[in-house]
């Protein structure tokens, strides 16, 4: 008999400066290392996903946020496991201090640049729906 695949839960911020988008980098010991992605991460058990995403976005960049409202959610199916992302308006209050402190790198980005930028399925499926590129 086969066991189910595993099921995760990810949540992931939408910050913006103007026009400008903010995104990060995965860590080379990451799963799918030097990706970029909407920062966020996983929801522990107990969790609320506002709480997951204050968190990772205190570990991840050292700041403080205020999750807004759900933008989008989506369902991505791995060959190992499925990731279910749900992406959230954040506002960082003092942009000025992001530091990568659990990411490889982070950028300000504009929408036009997303496509040079390699994202995870489940990100660039969300990010897509989000800012109208695909349905």
């Amino acid at each position: 008999m086969t066991q189910p695949k595993p099921s995760i839960r990810v949540v992931a911020a939408v910050v913006r400066s103007g026009d400008l988008y903010l995104i990060t980098q995965r860590r080379d010991g990451a799963v799918l290392p030097r990706m970029w992605e909407f920062p966020g991460g996983r929801v522990e058990p107990g969790e609320t996903d506002e709480a997951a995403l204050e968190r990772e976005l205190r570990e991840r960049l050292d700041v403080e946020a205020r999750v807004g409202e759900k933008l989008a959610e989506r369902h991505t199916t791995y060959p190992h496991y499925d990731v279910t992302l749900a992406l959230y308006a954040a506002e960082i209050a003092r942009p000025e201090s992001i530091r990568a402190a659990r990411v490889r790198d982070f950028r300000w980005i504009s929408s036009g640049e997303f496509e040079r930028y390699p994202f995870p399925a489940a990100d660039q499926q969300t990010m897509d729906a989000l800012l109208g590129f695909k349905e």
